[in-house]
């Protein structure tokens, strides 16, 4: 059934007070004053809104009718229909020949404010619901995936479609936890706005998550420019709303509940490699596409694997932690596909000096670096330090 809240029913006696001079009460299903013009009125049966609400119509009570029911002053009660339903009424107190030429008016301002009132109820519980999904998306609480895939039907959401998760992240907010939840809200409303269909959800303190379908065919290439492409849109709209220093991260996009969180998760790692690689601090935004292989690779951060490969690193790092060149050198090399004109240009540095320089990394390290595995071994090491 369908209910008027005391705060509506206490706007709409204002509201509809201001274009008559008669009071207006606002009464409920039982018969009970929710709100009116005359507060000491409110909480008491209304006589006049209980026959209307019997006899499914107006009811006029004159003078002499209120002098016949307690409690009852002349006045008009209409019903008040909302989807079919009575959900209430509306009562003007005064003479019926003086108040029935408002009647109508007051009527129809009343139910245009109580259908406002329930779509945006709708709209909340559509909101919390859609969030609620995401949520379990990302934490996987128990709920069995039959359920899931109900709820996911109930949304439109076809799960044979790879999706991706975006994970804004602020960081070190600190005490300012309020703030950033209302700027995240924020940013969630004006997504909302620009991108109706997307799904998102703040779930957790700092950490807004969006979920969006994301083309996996198709050279890597074309589809990490998307993806950066796509990064920077929900940004600019992002910081329009944001105060606080931020990450927006990418993650693998992948069909279905399975998938979802592995994006998740993806993209959470992708944000954390991407913000220790990131010198410059702008832009702050990362895809997966692009950081792939460190993201795969950080989960040999322990374990023997990792200190075998670490181990690779420990005299070049040794011998270079005063001046940094040789890793740097290193870096650069790899980053221009090993060609030495390229890495000594970017290095601003003299070809000979480059040759010296990879000649030591070689003697240091033990490898040779015209080894693929050698190479690939050395590469690897590196995204791990």
């Amino acid at each position: 059934m369908l209910t008027i809240d005391t705060s509506l029913a206490q706007d709409i006696v204002q509201r509809t007070m201001h274009i008559m001079p008669f009071k207006v009460n606002v009464i409920d299903v039982r018969g009970v004053i929710l709100a009116s013009g005359s507060p000491e009125r409110i909480g008491d049966l209304h006589p006049g809104a209980q026959l209307a609400l019997a006899r499914r119509a107006s009811v006029e009570i004159d003078e002499l009718a209120a002098s016949k029911l307690p409690g009852a002053k002349p006045g008009i009660n209409l019903p008040l229909m909302l989807r079919g339903e009575i959900c209430g009424v509306v009562g003007l107190t005064g003479k019926p020949e003086a108040v029935r030429q408002f009647g109508e008016l007051v009527r129809v301002m009343a139910e245009m404010m109580l259908e406002q009132a329930q779509l945006l109820r709708e709209l909340q519980h559509e909101k919390r619901y859609r969030e609620e999904f995401l949520f379990q998306l990302v934490y996987r609480t128990g709920i069995p995936d039959a359920s899931m895939q109900a709820w996911a039907a109930r949304l439109a959401l076809d799960l044979r479609l790879a999706r991706a998760m975006f994970v804004l992240e602020v960081q070190d907010f600190g005490e300012r936890l309020e703030q950033v939840l209302g700027e995240l809200q924020q940013v969630q409303a004006a997504l909302a706005q620009r991108w109706p269909e997307l799904l998102t959800a703040v779930v957790s303190p700092g950490e807004l998550v969006i979920l969006e379908a994301f083309p996996v065919a198709g050279p890597q290439q074309g589809r990490a420019a998307l993806a950066q492409k796509r990064l920077l849109e929900l940004q600019q709209v992002a910081q329009l709303s944001l105060q606080s220093p931020c990450t927006l991260a990418m993650g693998v996009a992948l069909p279905g509940l399975d998938g979802a969180t592995a994006s998740y998760q993806s993209a959470k790692q992708t944000g954390r490699v991407g913000r220790a690689r990131n010198i410059t601090g702008e832009p702050r935004v990362f895809s997966y596409l692009d950081l792939s292989l460190p993201v795969l690779l950080s989960g040999l951060q322990d374990g023997w694997q990792a200190e075998q490969l670490r181990q690779t690193l420990s005299r070049l790092l040794q011998h270079d932690r005063k001046s940094g060149a040789l890793m740097r050198t290193l870096a650069a090399w790899f980053r221009h596909h090993s060609h030495a004109t390229a890495t000594a240009k970017a290095l601003h540095i003299h070809r000979n000096t480059l040759d010296y320089r990879l000649q030591k990394i070689a003697e240091l390290t033990g490898l040779d670096l015209d080894e693929t595995d050698d190479r690939l071994l050395l590469y690897v090491a590196l995204q791990l330090n």
